[in-house]
């Protein structure tokens, strides 16, 4: 009796696993928070960047649009789209610096480390969250002759469809919007919301430059759409440019979604 006893008491096998997996779980969540596991996991990231840009055959379209700003030492805003991030530092010219515009939650945070080991700094903020103290730096990187880099659709979204806040930030720097984009032909494109592009070694890619959008220091509050979405059209076609380039299907921007009557 005690025995049937004893063996009703004992869990099952399935309950037991899936004990076994969330006791097993906390240790190694802590494990990948810590601080020295994500600077490795950075400098790997970075590493593997490099590999990419030095074994893929590189060809640049309309190479020339931002020649002259660099020439001049007349900064700009250099402007992708998020799920494009991985190899954009290959359409700089090196060593001129820029520093890119990075959020403040954590995912953005390992982005600002790795980029750091690619040499390219960052500014934490977004155009809109934590936006202030963001812009009074750029501004100040703006005045000493320096570049920013910005994701009009950081760092969550919607996918390719462009905020205000890069039109604010160019007009208070008095300044011209480059897009560019990249593609290859060889990759990985991962299910998050942003269809993150990674890219394999030893590829065909290429880096398009779109042309340049001047926005006016007193563009009228009604004129901010109409920069808005001249961004998000040159950006997107720029990529499906880049992607056909590359014998690639275009990746669709996120539904526009309806405004409420």
């Amino acid at each position: 009796f005690m025995h049937c006893n004893l063996a009703m008491m004992k869990p099952p096998p399935s309950q037991t696993l899936k004990s076994h997996k969330l006791s097993m779980a906390k240790p190694l969540k802590r494990l990948l928070q810590s601080t020295a596991v994500q600077i490795l996991a950075c400098w790997l990231g970075a590493q593997y960047i490099r590999l990419v840009a030095a074994t893929c055959r590189w060809e640049i379209i309309r190479g020339e649009i931002p020649t002259p700003f660099w020439d001049k030492g007349e900064p700009f805003v250099l402007c992708f789209w998020h799920g494009r991030l991985l190899m954009m530092h290959k359409c700089w010219r090196q060593p001129l610096p820029i520093h890119m515009l990075i959020s403040q939650h954590r995912d953005g945070q390992l982005i600002s480390r790795t980029a750091k080991y690619i040499g390219v700094s960052s500014i934490i903020g977004s155009s809109n969250k934590g936006g202030a103290e963001a812009i009074r730096n750029m501004l100040k990187i703006f005045r000493s002759g320096e570049c920013i880099g910005i994701t009009p659709d950081g760092p969550r979204g919607p996918r390719m469809r462009a905020i205000d806040g890069v039109i604010n930030i160019a007009r208070l720097a008095d300044a011209t919007v480059i897009p560019a984009t990249y593609s290859v032909k060889h990759r990985k494109v991962l299910g998050s919301w942003d269809r993150f592009i990674v890219p394999r070694p030893f590829s065909k890619g290429a880096i398009v430059w779109g042309q340049p959008i001047r926005v006016p220091r007193d563009a009228e509050p009604d004129d901010v759409e109409k920069y808005r979405l001249q961004i998000e059209d040159e950006l997107n076609a720029i990529c499906d440019e880049a992607d056909a380039l590359c014998g690639q299907q275009p990746i669709e921007p996120a539904p526009i979604e309806a405004q409420p009557s």
